[in-house]
């Protein structure tokens, strides 16, 4: 870097230049050795200046400092794409963890000679912990929500990426089992790998293990040649094997053996593989009643449930429903070339009080199926699914108003004690509060998701 800006600044300019920048700055050669190292990537890192410069940026930080996304483990990168940007977790010298947002650029000199990368970051750890203090992210590494159950999720999302422990993700069918995977890999050391995703519930028996861990020439009729499992394709990245309760028992021992030990044996092989892999599992199942029933092996229940992750049903966290439902029509506004109709009111109300059985995935076709079906700029009640429309838990009409009398003042925002007021008034039924407070529906499951005495109040009726 310091051959491209000379003769413009010299290097104690350039050293003032950089220690000014609010941004992290390492820089190094195309064999690793640091000859940049700013003030701010001595505060984000632990590290001073005269412990890194000159050495082995994989010595200096004991690992990879990019962990799997490095792209100087194997070979020189090829960065004819341009930059790369990603967003990374990492421990620094005193054992903390940092959340920080990368970017990488190659350094190319007047000849178009590769001469190394510049490497800039931002520590985002703080602006997130109190995003996540304050319960206003709604969003994080591609999962939507608010609800204060998906700020602990983004939590554990977090704080689990940072280490190789299993993970087991539990959670009704269509909550977002691999989505919250996904997320793990992306912010791991395993992010730059593969995210190989297996749905251990659509492998033949017959088949499974040969899918998982491959199988060499001639180990059974029809293999004619070696074939790689899905645990060699996610060497270096993140396995995911989805309703796993479903695998077959002499294969749960298999899997058992990896977990100990690391390696496994191709069918009919006898070589030992070795991979770099991380597991994380999901199942719509409760896995410790499959142990009860004997179809689950209890040892191999405890290897995978290191660090258990529980999604909740959507019908749980209503409150995100506005914010799913805007996030889906953006999406569909993307993919179509005609104006995307937005969500009426009425309709929203309608869908607020459904029970939603397919969860997120179910709330994501509702959309799809209301823009194609809308004829206005406005979705409306009549281009929902028929099965939402007669949902029993759909209690209303929409031409229900309370009386002004029976109107109760939320005084600009809603309480404890006009809420309690309104829910007793109504016997419970949210949607008719909602109506005699005064504001959306939206508004008070908002309100009751982030409050633990009202949920507990609520139940009661």
């Amino acid at each position: 870097m310091t051959e491209l800006i000379q003769p413009m600044l010299d290097q104690n300019n350039l050293n003032l230049v950089l220690d000014s920048l609010k941004l992290g700055i390492i820089c190094h050669t195309p064999d690793r050795i640091i000859t940049l190292f700013n003030k701010e990537a001595e505060r984000i890192t632990g590290y001073l200046k005269e412990e890194v410069i000159g050495k082995d940026c994989h010595t200096v930080f004991q690992a990879p400092f990019c962990g799997g996304k490095c792209s100087f483990c194997d070979s020189t990168p090829d960065f004819s794409f341009g930059a790369k940007e990603y967003p990374l977790n990492i421990v620094t010298k005193d054992g903390s963890a940092r959340q920080l947002e990368m970017t990488v650029t190659a350094i190319i000199n007047h000849e178009n000679i590769f001469k190394g990368v510049i490497a800039s970051f931002r520590d985002v750890t703080e602006s997130f912990n109190l995003s996540l203090k304050a319960e206003n992210l709604s969003h994080f590494a591609g999962i939507i929500g608010k609800d204060k159950a998906m700020q602990d999720i983004f939590r554990q999302i977090r704080d689990v990426a940072l280490y190789n422990y299993p993970v087991h993700v539990s959670g009704d069918t269509g909550t977002g089992k691999e989505r919250v995977a996904c997320a793990i890999h992306d912010i791991s050391s395993y992010g730059n790998g593969a995210f190989v995703p297996v749905n251990c519930g659509a492998i033949p028996e017959g088949i499974v293990e040969s899918e998982l861990f491959g199988h060499v020439k001639g180990a059974f009729s029809g293999a004619i040649k070696e074939r790689k499992g899905r645990f060699e394709l996610a060497h270096k990245g993140t396995l995911f094997l989805d309703e796993v309760a479903e695998l077959p028992l002499k294969t749960q021992v298999k899997l058992l053996r990896f977990l100990q030990e690391g390696a496994f044996e191709k069918v009919g092989g006898e070589k030992r593989v070795r991979v770099d892999v991380r597991i994380i599992s999901a199942a719509n199942k409760n896995l410790r009643d499959e142990v009860t029933a004997g179809r689950f092996r209890e040892d191999l229940f405890y290897r995978l449930n290191v660090i258990p992750i529980h999604l909740p049903p959507l019908r749980q966290r209503k409150s995100d429903i506005p914010l799913l439902a805007a996030h889906f029509l953006k999406e569909a506004e993307q993919e179509s070339p005609n104006a995307v109709p937005q969500l009426a009111a009425e309709a929203l109300d309608v869908m607020l009080d459904y029970h939603w059985p397919g969860n997120v995935r179910e709330l994501k076709n509702v959309i799809q199926f209301s823009v194609v079906r809308s004829r206005g700029n406005k979705i409306l009640p009549s281009d929902l699914p028929m099965e939402i429309i007669r949902d029993k838990d759909v209690s209303f009409r929409f031409s229900d108003r309370p009386d002004p009398q029976d109107i109760i003042p939320a005084r600009g925002k809603i309480d404890i004690d006009s809420v309690k007021a309104a829910i007793k008034k109504t016997g419970g039924n949210k949607s008719k509060a909602a109506r005699v407070l005064g504001v959306g529906r939206a508004t008070l499951y908002r309100f009751l998701a982030r409050n633990e005495e009202m949920k507990n109040y609520v139940d009661q009726f």
